[in-house]
């Protein structure tokens, strides 16, 4: 069976498995795999481009010992280091977007869980925000319970994001203080809440073909919404600062069967879009169906926003929130 014949198979139905043959998505044309892809993104996520942004609440002095990480306290990048920012810095930046007309605000913490009096200010920050605006809500605060994913889930968050960074096999070679398994037990929790699942990982970390396929599937098994794919940004002072860029080609390729595997969740552009050309045009002609967007809280934002939007309508996608329909 060809590329293209196998994504009209998906279309009709059909779904990838750990019992299927993957070679075809090492050994197909990339240019035919693109444009299976996009006919699947098409037909499954039709038109409309997720577009979220992130504010950093909570940065440095993490104990996790991920290998990719500026804000890992066992690595020395310098990176930024605060405790949980002020309530008004938060929604300020939650207003900013969604006046830009993005999708979705969520709030990103470093450490292994928020926790204490950090996660009851997130939590009013939360409810502050969802009775004040119509942005729709996501938090990324590590490894939350079941009862602290409730009480996002009642302050108004819809969305948890937690990746699991790259496959079971490669996991331990990339971060020994927490466990694959830990990840996967978290999202079983999130989904369990009936919370948008949203989890991803990182390619370019050393893995291998075979390791992004079985991230691909597991992602896949566990009925993931939303997938964002990070391509690594080697940073200095991080055990991986020497991994050389990937190519478009490469990313293009990863994006393509990702698509195929997981044919009706949001393929989501993350870190690494300046690989790309014009920040993801090729990507979102090749299974791409949202992205992060804008720049934190630099005076930037509105601008990425902007021509993130520009380059999207350009390409006849829409970009309209659902919440201004």
């Amino acid at each position: 069976m060809d590329i293209i014949t196998l994504a009209e198979k998906i279309i009709e139905g059909r779904r990838i498995s750990r019992q299927d043959d993957l070679s075809i998505f090492l050994n197909c044309d990339l240019q035919k795999l693109c444009e299976g892809a996009d006919r699947i993104r098409s037909y499954y996520v039709g038109e409309k481009v997720d577009l979220c942004s992130i504010i950093n609440g909570r940065s440095g002095r993490c104990p996790e010992d991920c290998k990719y990480c500026a804000q890992s306290a066992h690595h020395h990048t310098g990176c930024e280091v605060y405790d949980f920012l002020p309530e008004e810095t938060i929604v300020n930046a939650c207003r900013l977007n969604e006046s830009e007309g993005v999708d979705r605000f969520s709030i990103v913490t470093a450490g292994r869980a928020l926790t204490g009096e950090e996660f009851q200010k997130a939590l009013h920050a939360f409810e502050r925000m969802h009775a004040e605006c119509k942005i729709d809500l996501c938090a990324s605060m590590g490894f939350l319970t079941a009862e602290q994913l409730h009480k996002l889930h009642q302050a108004g968050v819809t969305s948890y994001h937690h990746n699991i960074e790259t496959s079971r096999r490669y996991f331990p070679y990339i971060c020994t203080t927490h466990t694959y398994e830990q990840k996967v037990e978290t999202l079983k929790r999130v989904k369990a809440e009936g919370m948008c699942a949203c989890s991803g990982g990182i390619i370019g970390m050393g893995e291998t073909w075979e390791d992004r396929l079985d991230m691909a599937i597991s992602l896949a098994e566990l009925g993931i919404d939303s997938i964002p794919i990070n391509a690594l940004m080697p940073i200095s002072g991080t055990p991986l600062e020497n991994q050389p860029p990937l190519t478009e080609s490469d990313i293009l390729r990863t994006i393509g069967f990702f698509r195929y595997i997981n044919p009706d969740a949001n393929i989501r552009l993350a870190a690494g879009r300046a690989l790309l050309t014009n920040d993801g045009e090729l990507a979102f002609r090749s299974g791409a169906s949202a992205s992060i967007t804008g720049n934190m809280l630099t005076t930037a934002a509105r601008a990425t926003i902007r021509s993130d939007k520009q380059m999207l309508r350009e390409l006849g996608r829409d970009v309209t929130p659902v919440y201004d329909l």
